[in-house]
């Protein structure tokens, strides 16, 4: 049976499969570090995600100062973070196909580039806007091949019950990169100018490039490849056609798409946060950045120490959670509230960000994880863009507190939209069948056996498959 074709049938695909029964367990909370190959990544990406963060940072700060409009940041993180939206489906078959490691070489040596440009560009004096849109659209080609990649290559570093682990620390290096890199940012561009962000971008690549090289290819997990995943339709189609098969994945995807699209734009709301609510500049911006990220490393750090597949409610709950947070983020003008109500929506958002993320890729055989991975990211990033032009715009026309309730309260409704369907869903299975079949009257009269002792009845059904008659029970009262 192929892969497509078992996703048709997941429950048939659930009970042969042995990751359908990962089980809840605890760990340390780096447990998945001593796997070397893991840790190399982790750290690279510490150094490469803390320089990204200080580009960004930058990056937002230099476009409002040179527009001086909503508008234009909705424009950037549009341009940045299309081509994931058109390009993400696709890049699934070419990361099934091809070693991923090799492909992060690519995309981590081109971003590098990217961003050697944009340093040579503002130092010269003569930035433009348009400049900043051509070069964020570059790079957003290569985000929508590099973040699918290693969302997926994750799962050939670490077993298969250290993957929640290893997502969570994924998030713990993303979220403490997100606060020394903009509190550095914030400081350094009030001191040395914007330019230099670029530069100390450019450079911190190296360390991805230096930890992928030092990896030992036999202590990576196979994978099996798929010769024929290069086709990018037939690869989209694949991924689509086995989250829509399982109910339980494609009501995840629901939640992910809600949160995805507008909860997470924060390169939109956070500047127009300081510079328009708070009347603030660039190093409390920075601090406001920081403080996300704070919220989000603890919320990762208490992640990290749990195993197996995320709950229903927790997914329901942290996006509940996270849409609340967000829309009383806007409502004050007070730094220091700002700052509690910013790290509480940071611990909600990582919380459910990796948690959503395991989710998916335990979902799927691994030699297709790339496909379902690819939309994953295309939904949960390519749908930024429409995010940051909605928000933006809203932000132009209603102000940024009504921005920030825009984006926040989706949530909560997805978020309840998605428990009652899981709720239902769970109900539907927990019905009695009208039909029992069973291999031999031994089964039967197994069942049956089990049946009268936890509840004292007699299925009729067990009771005809095995050829045991009885009579009919007298019909029950009411206590009324």
């Amino acid at each position: 049976m192929s892969i497509v074709s078992r996703a048709l049938h997941p429950q048939s695909q659930r009970q042969s499969d042995p990751r359908a029964n990962v089980v809840t367990q605890r760990h340390s909370t780096f447990a998945a570090l001593r796997f070397r190959n893991f840790k190399l990544f982790w750290l690279g990406q510490i150094i490469s995600v803390t320089g990204t963060f200080m580009q960004s940072t930058a990056q937002q700060w230099l476009v409002l100062t040179l527009s001086k409009s909503p508008l234009a940041l909705g424009i950037t993180g549009a341009l940045q973070f299309g081509p994931s939206l058109l390009l993400g489906p696709f890049a699934g078959g070419l990361i099934d196909r091809y070693p991923r490691r090799s492909i992060l070489y690519v995309t981590q040596v081109s971003q590098g580039i990217l961003a050697a440009a944009l340093w040579l560009d503002t130092l010269s004096g003569f930035v433009q806007l348009w400049h900043v849109y051509v070069l964020a659209l570059l790079l957003g080609l290569f985000t929508a091949i590099d973040n699918p990649t290693r969302q997926a290559f994750v799962s050939e570093m670490v077993p298969t019950s250290h993957l929640l682990n290893a997502i969570s620390l994924n998030s713990v290096q993303f979220n403490v990169a997100r606060i020394v890199g903009p509190a550095i940012a914030g400081g350094m561009i009030a001191l040395l100018g914007i330019p230099l962000m670029f530069l100390l971008n450019a450079i911190s690549f190296v360390a991805v490039i230096i930890g992928l090289w030092m990896m030992r290819a036999k202590d990576l997990y196979n994978i099996p490849r798929r010769p024929d995943a290069l086709h990018g339709l037939r690869a989209m189609s694949q991924g689509v056609r086995f989250i829509w098969a399982d109910r339980d994945v494609r009501i995840t995807f629901l939640l992910i798409t809600v949160v995805g699209t507008l909860g997470f734009n924060f390169n939109v709301l956070l500047p127009l946060l300081a510079s328009d609510t708070l009347h603030a500049g660039a190093a409390e911006f920075g601090l406001l950045t920081s403080a996300l990220g704070a919220g989000a490393l603890a919320g990762a750090l208490m992640l990290a120490r749990r195993g197996g597949k995320p709950t229903h409610l927790m997914l329901a709950g942290t996006a509940a959670l996270f849409g609340l947070m967000e829309a009383l983020t806007g409502q004050t003008t007070s730094l220091v509230v700002t700052l509690l109500f910013i790290a509480a929506t940071g611990a909600m958002m990582s919380t459910f960000s990796a948690s959503a993320n395991t989710t998916v890729q335990l979902s799927a055989p691994p030699e297709m994880r790339g496909r379902v991975m690819s939309v994953y990211t295309t939904i949960f990033i390519g749908s930024t863009p429409v995010g940051n032009l909605a928000t933006s715009s809203i932000a132009a026309a209603m102000g940024v507190p009504f921005s920030f309730a825009f984006t926040g309260l989706p949530c909560i409704a997805a978020a309840g939209v998605a428990a009652w369907l899981w709720r239902r869903e769970k109900l539907t299975q927990r019905a009695p069948s009208s039909v029992v079949v069973v291999d031999s009257t031994e089964a039967a009269m197994t069942a049956m056996a089990e049946t009268r002792l936890s509840t004292g009845v007699l299925p009729e059904s067990l009771a005809s498959a095995s050829g045991i008659h009885r009579a009919p029970s007298a019909p029950t009262r009411n206590a009324d």
